[in-house]
C-alpha cells in the first residue's frame, strides 16, 4: 500500500502481561477461531505491520511491543497502548508508578494513550485479591488521564475484535489534521 498513511503504535507494559499474545492473535485475525493455537510473533520482526482500510482510506499500522524503555525512546509513536495483566495486581501498580511516568518523560507532547487490560480470560481463575475488575481499571485510566479503557483476552478471543477496532480508530484519529492527545477530563470505556 504505497499511498497509505503510516501510523506508529507503541504497546508498553510489563514483560509477560500479554502484549505479544495480543499482537500475535491480531496478526491471525481478531475474529479468528476461539481456542485456536496462537503462533507468537518474534520481537526481532518488529515493527509488526498491518495494512488496513478504514472508510476507504488505506493505513499502514506499525506496531512496536516492548517492556524496556531503552528500546522505545527513539520511536515516534502516534498513539500509546499501555498494557497490564488483569490477573496481576503488580502489573497494574507498575502501570501507575512506572509506565505512565516513563511516557510523560519520553514523550512530553500529548499523545493519545489507551489503557488495555489483557488476559481477561484469567479473571475467573485467579485469586480474588489479585484480580483487577473493570471498575478499577477504568478508575486507573481516569487517574492517568488515558483516552480510553479497554480489556480483552487474546487466548479466548473475548472482546478482541472490538478492542482492535477501537485501537485502529483511535490511531487514525491521531494522524488527522487536528491530531489527538491526552484527555483533558477523563476517558471513555469500551
Amino acid at each position: 500500500m504505497d499511498d497509505s498513511t503510516e501510523v506508529n503504535i507503541l504497546l508498553l507494559g510489563d514483560a509477560e502481561c500479554g502484549k505479544s499474545t495480543f499482537l500475535s492473535r491480531i496478526s491471525q485475525g481478531p475474529n479468528g477461531a476461539k481456542g485456536a493455537s496462537i503462533t507468537l510473533l518474534k520481537d526481532m520482526n518488529q515493527p509488526f505491520i498491518f495494512d488496513i482500510k478504514l472508510s476507504a482510506t488505506p493505513y499502514r499500522f506499525q506496531l512496536f511491543d516492548t517492556a524496556s524503555p531503552e528500546n522505545w525512546t527513539l520511536l515516534t509513536p502516534n498513539i500509546i497502548v499501555l498494557c497490564y495483566d488483569i490477573s496481576s495486581r503488580l502489573s497494574l501498580i507498575n502501570t501507575q508508578r512506572l509506565w505512565s511516568k516513563e511516557i510523560h518523560r519520553a514523550f512530553p507532547d500529548p499523545l493519545p494513550v489507551l489503557l488495555l487490560g489483557l488476559k481477561r480470560d484469567l479473571r475467573s481463575e485467579t485469586d480474588p485479591n489479585g484480580i483487577i475488575y473493570p471498575q478499577e481499571g477504568y478508575r486507573v485510566a481516569q487517574e492517568l488521564r488515558c483516552d480510553k479503557y479497554l480489556e480483552c483476552s487474546a487466548v479466548s478471543g473475548e472482546l478482541l475484535g472490538e478492542v482492535w477496532e477501537d485501537v485502529c480508530r483511535t490511531a487514525v484519529e491521531s494522524v488527522k489534521a487536528d491530531g489527538g492527545g491526552l484527555s483533558s477530563g477523563g476517558c471513555g470505556v469500551m
